[in-house]
């Protein structure tokens, strides 16, 4: 089986593994506990804080651990828009549709059940926010713009920095999630100029049930589990020691291999880009060409049904993902290919394929002399 499904998760390296153990019997203690047992678990706990605030450029106390990425969006955006509101009185959140669901789902949430008002931000062809759509949704009642820094579905790359200073220059928080996209890009909090980032370690070869949420200095938070004093009473809840542990080192990696990493995945993604585009009639490229995650590619092929497409490569042996709702048994395509102006019958027929640390080119290319076979098929079957 070949594994082309690394936005989807990754496998934990082998040296994050082998800092976690030790937190799991030996090191088991609470990190709230005063007895020595206690105090070690919360060193272990304080030194992970400190190495993911080194990767991040800010201070310890700036960083939440939680439970995934998307913990860390719903506390993000539910914790400081009511916080802010509770302040100022504004009500307006701004996000978009190309958005994961922890972000757009807890937005409407927010809208439907708090009172909150939502205006979606424009996407252009690629599914980017560009400045000009923040510049022209904003208003004197916004109190909250979220946007990804690279979308998981389309792999295009937004331009944070300058999102987040028309944000600061307008007196908004700026929430964005980096969930997809701290593996391949600088995450470094005060180049991004962002108040709140949200990070799942199980995307950059961390353990999953871990993530962490940056709260920049005097951004206030409501906490969304109430109880024990934990993260600065921000989130209650006994640490997950051996899991923060795994986190911060994976993080640590993943700033220190970027380079190499990225020169090993993106020719590979190049490849398959071209090649696919070049062999299977009516595909089509989605997501930016060049402002991408290096390890990401993706398509739509037309008059395809996707979620056929998943299971004819699971048989062959490809483990890859799609964009549509493929276990709800009544396909529907995603609101991030939609948003692109895709019609349907393309729509439905979307593909993702990512790249990892074990990703080779003979997969690659095993990959690649298969696929053009299994769309013909695919598209002889939905004709029928």
């Amino acid at each position: 089986m070949i594994y082309l499904d690394y936005a989807a998760t990754t496998p934990v390296d082998s040296r994050v593994f082998d800092a976690m153990l030790p937190y799991f019997r030996e090191s088991f203690g609470n990190p709230s506990s005063i007895h020595r047992f206690g105090q070690k678990a919360e060193a272990a706990v304080d030194a992970a804080r400190e190495k993911v605030a080194a990767v991040l450029h800010c201070k310890p106390g700036e960083i939440i651990f939680t439970s995934c990425g998307s913990e860390s969006d719903n506390l993000a955006l539910r914790g400081a828009a009511i916080a802010k509101r509770n302040v100022t009185g504004k009500k307006w959140i701004l996000t978009s549709k190309t958005e994961h669901h922890a972000v757009s789902k807890t937005a409407q949430q927010l809208e439907k059940e708090y009172g909150f008002l939502l205006e979606w931000l424009d996407v252009d062809e690629y599914g980017a926010i560009r400045p000009i759509s923040l510049n022209k949704a904003v208003c004197t009642d916004t109190v909250l713009a979220s946007v990804m820094f690279a979308n998981n579905e389309i792999g295009t790359i937004n331009p944070i920095p300058e999102l987040a200073a028309i944000a600061r220059a307008n007196n908004i928080l700026f929430h964005t999630d980096a969930v997809q996209a701290a593996a391949y890009l600088d995450v470094n909090v005060e180049k991004l100029g962002v108040d709140l980032m949200s990070l799942g370690g199980h995307k950059f070869y961390g353990p999953k049930g871990v993530g962490a949420l940056y709260v920049r200095n005097g951004t206030e938070l409501i906490p969304q589990m109430t109880g024990g004093g934990q993260e600065s009473s921000l989130r209650a809840g006994t640490q997950n020691v051996p899991y923060i542990v795994g986190f911060a080192v994976a993080l640590q990696l993943a700033m220190e291999e970027r380079d190499a990493r990225i020169a090993h995945v993106q020719p590979l993604r190049d490849h398959i880009i071209g090649e696919v585009l070049e062999t299977i009639s009516d595909s089509k490229l989605t997501g930016h060409p060049e402002s991408r995650l290096p390890n990401h590619a993706s398509f739509v092929f037309k008059d395809v049904d996707g979620n056929l497409l998943l299971q004819l490569l699971d048989s062959a042996g490809f483990a890859c993902s799609s964009g549509s709702a493929c276990k709800t048994g009544n396909p529907e395509p995603s609101e991030v290919i939609t948003s692109l102006g895709t019609p349907r019958n393309w729509a439905l027929g979307s593909l993702r394929i990512t790249l990892g640390v074990d990703s080779s080119p003979a997969h690659v290319d095993e990959f690649l002399k298969t696929l053009p076979i299994l769309v013909e098929k695919a598209r002889g079957l939905h004709q029928r």
